[in-house]
């Protein structure tokens, strides 16, 4: 279980203070930079690299920039010594749990100094808690959601590192394993030259090179999945958010009709069979007008490393042989199992303006949806730390309603290709 008691107490307190799906800014618009993993996962670290006065004050500070040094140093000694070891590499770029609390300490004296009026109280309080990404500690001061937020960074970084490229087993092994035999004699060599590259003498903030090395080690284990379409909103769903501003949600009972992917098994098949149906059900519901849109949610997950994308295999099965227009149709092509599938979705829909008051509708297959009603949300309080939907009434064996839930936009640390 990834959460303590404790973090579960504080979950169940942030769920009640945004239970009306209310957030500090509504309209708020995520800091992206062109690697779009980079931002998804590290969130925080995104926007220490792009506030110009945040990233002089950490760049200048003595103690963040001897924490640097040594860190690239003990990188170059482990180049030189770490000839027939991987892990031996990369125990030496991972933060240590000494360097996570100094840092900690660190940001806290930083954030505290100038009366809480510099660079750093005001990019926590403007961009980090607005942006709902560290929702898990909405109930917590500026000061303690900052460090959280730090920590959770680092440690995502640690796991990347851990899976990609120690070879640790992954959440879900059978789909997201590391793409190397890290026992092969010419893997270390490899290891080396990554840590090479994140020594580039750009990186001159205290996290850079470890960032650096995990997202290099994701590119080259071909797990940039979380970058897949994106920028959405002016690429696969540019039509439909187009037409989102001029929608009266009024005049329809549900937001919109949500379908979760089912991957098929083998290789070249690029849409299974459930996939076509749960279309066809969604089809129906739309062209009777229950809702303005439909969602098709599902990434690149069955079978292992394959190339095709369920939501985006599902939106040209709409469009091509359903006739349901592209403006109509909303892409989340990252989900990699059906927790995520109602997690993506809450968050397109706050993201897009969509209603989070207002009903949707998911519609399947029965064994799924009735797993969707009366399992999931506890799987979800175990692996997610809360619920990212409430289950409304259910309408038939294969359309339920659910509301969003605005704590969905809470990054999940240790799963990279969705975080």
């Amino acid at each position: 279980m990834k959460f303590s008691f404790l973090l579960f107490c504080s979950c169940l307190i942030a769920i009640h203070v945004l239970a009306q799906n209310q957030h500090p800014d509504s309209q708020y618009i995520l800091q992206s930079t062109h690697n779009a993993v980079q931002y998804k996962n590290y969130y925080l670290l995104t926007l220490f690299q792009k506030d110009p006065d945040v990233r002089a004050l950490l760049q200048r500070d003595p103690i963040l920039t001897e924490l640097l040094n040594n860190k690239k140093a003990k990188t170059e000694d482990a180049i030189k010594n770490c000839t027939n070891s991987s892990s031996c590499l990369t125990t030496a770029i991972q933060f240590g749990p000494e360097e996570i609390s100094a840092v900690s300490k660190r940001l806290e004296s930083l954030f505290t100094s100038g009366g809480g009026s510099n660079a750093l109280h005001s990019l926590v309080s403007n961009q980090l808690i607005p942006s709902g990404c560290y929702n898990l500690y909405a109930n917590l001061k500026p000061l303690e959601t900052l460090t959280k937020a730090w920590e959770q960074d680092a440690n995502a970084i640690n796991h990347v590192i851990n899976v990609y490229v120690n070879g640790q087993k992954p959440n879900y092994p059978a789909i997201d394993s590391i793409s190397f035999d890290v026992k092969d004699k010419n893997y270390p060599e490899l290891v080396r030259t990554n840590a090479r590259l994140s020594l580039d003498k750009e990186n001159a903030l205290f996290f850079e090179p470890s960032m650096q090395f995990a997202l290099v080690a994701l590119e080259i284990n071909e797990r940039n999945d979380a970058a897949d379409y994106e920028p959405m909103a002016s690429t696969v769903n540019k039509a439909a958010i187009l037409s989102i501003k001029s929608t009266n949600f009024k005049s329809y009972p549900y937001s919109l009709i949500l379908v979760p992917g089912e991957g098929p098994e083998e290789h070249d098949t690029e849409l299974s069979p459930g996939g076509m149906l749960r279309c066809r059900l969604a089809a129906e519901q739309y062209k009777n007008k229950v809702a303005p849109y439909i969602m098709v949610s599902g990434g690149r997950v069955h079978p292992y490393k394959t190339k095709y994308s369920e939501a985006n295999e599902m939106k040209l099965f709409l469009m091509r042989t359903l006739q349901i227009p592209e403006s109509a149709i909303l892409m989340e092509p990252h989900a990699r199992h059906t927790t995520t599938n109602l997690r993506n979705a809450s968050r397109l829909m706050f993201r897009y303006h969509i209603p989070m008051d207002k009903p949707a509708l998911v519609i399947t297959v029965k064994s799924q949806s009735m797993y969707i009603s009366d399992t999931m949300p506890q799987r979800c309080i175990k692996e997610l730390g809360y619920e990212p939907y409430r289950v409304g009434k259910r309408l038939s064996d294969n359309n339920l309603e659910f509301y969003p839930n605005v704590m969905s936009l809470q990054i999940d640390f240790d799963e990279p290709m969705d975080p």
